[in-house]
């Protein structure tokens, strides 16, 4: 019988269907700790399912959102630890649709590799699935896809796209925000998932730093800093905004505090946040340390321990506060609303940074 040396088959190529098939299997469960009710049907199917129960609204307005985790992702691969790089995900998306108020839904991911590792899909795929419970939203479909002679084997790259839901006369933002109104901040986790192309090149490159290294700053290895999971903090402005004066939130991401602040301003308000209020955590005075980084430039790019901001009422404030904390969720005062042309600007200083 003649050998068949040299067939020509997809998974000669690169990809691998059995191990995608695979991937799935061990993903299966886990995906299913992150529903809700209103689902239709099974994985599997071409599209997933999500039945809307238009009673429950007077006239209900869709929000949809779409990010990844930027090149977080580098760290997560070098340390070959993936179980929390898919919570960051759905961080980034659902905290950007509870900005307007919006409830988030249902959520589906990509995510695009070099080579299908099943036990690595599916860590992936875990950290998603753990986010979207945490965020009260159902993983209802994604895609796994092999790029072989693209992408090394060891990379991946992944990105999600959430829906949620608010009533039209419930829509926060600019047009709600008044002079008087009071800026709360809420602290969070780290990082998050912004700026890590500046961070890494500080800390690994200038810095010379390994992510197993344990500097004197940080409380556990660099490596476990970097990874430390994006604060979610849906569910908690949820309950804030049902129970206190929200006027408009703010998600801190890419361009830092003061540009993601303006973004919810009117045009003839302005925000005053005072940096007095809160002290960042050490790990952005290592990388400023590290990469001889001027202050305006990390002011720029990081979020240096505000993840999200409400807009409230001066005479609800103490209710707002106590709603967070309630929650655990770190907060303060940070700020106002007064006259102006729709700018956020940053006074004072931080306590213990020069």
């Amino acid at each position: 019988m003649r050998k068949e040396q040299g067939k020509v088959t997809y998974a000669a190529a690169g990809v691998d269907i059995e191990a995608g098939e695979k991937a799935v299997a061990m993903m299966s469960e886990k995906v299913r700790t992150a529903t809700r009710p209103e689902v239709l049907g099974d994985l599997g199917g071409f599209a997933g399912l999500f039945r809307i129960d238009v009673g429950k609204f007077r006239s209900p307005v869709l929000a949809t959102s779409t990010d990844g985790v930027g090149t977080k992702v580098a760290v997560a691969q070098a340390l070959d630890r993936h179980d929390t790089i898919g919570h960051d995900l759905v961080g980034m998306v659902v905290d950007d649709l509870v900005v307007c108020g919006a409830e988030p839904l249902y959520l589906t991911d990509y995510i695009a590799c070099g080579q299908v590792v099943p036990e690595r899909i599916s860590a992936i795929v875990g950290g998603i699935a753990e986010g979207c419970r945490l965020a009260g939203c159902a993983l209802i479909g994604g895609e796994t896809a092999e790029h072989p002679g693209i992408m090394d084997p060891r990379e991946y790259d992944l990105a999600g796209a959430g829906t949620g839901v608010v009533e039209e006369d419930a829509l926060l933002g600019p047009d709600r925000v008044r002079e008087g109104d009071v800026v709360v901040a809420m602290g969070s986790s780290g990082l998050h998932s912004n700026g890590y192309a500046l961070a890494r090149h500080a800390l690994l490159r200038m810095g010379r730093l390994t992510l197993d290294a344990e500097p004197d700053e940080l409380e556990r290895p660099l490596g476990d800093e970097l990874l430390m999971p994006t604060r979610i903090y849906a569910r908690d402005c949820l309950t804030l905004a049902a129970e206190s004066d929200v006027h408009a939130f703010a998600h801190v991401t890419g361009g830092g505090l003061a540009a993601n602040l303006a973004r919810v301003l009117p045009a003839e308000s302005d925000a005053v946040v005072d940096r007095g209020s809160w002290t960042p955590q050490p790990i952005f005075s290592l990388i400023r340390a590290k990469g001889r980084i001027e202050w305006d430039e990390m002011e720029r790019t990081f979020n240096l321990g505000v993840g999200m901001l409400a807009v409230v009422g001066a005479d609800d404030v103490d209710r707002a506060l106590a709603v967070l904390v309630g929650r655990k969720v770190p907060a303060w005062v940070a700020g106002e609303i007064v006259a102006g042309s729709g700018e956020a600007r940053l006074t004072g200083t931080h306590p213990g940074v020069s």
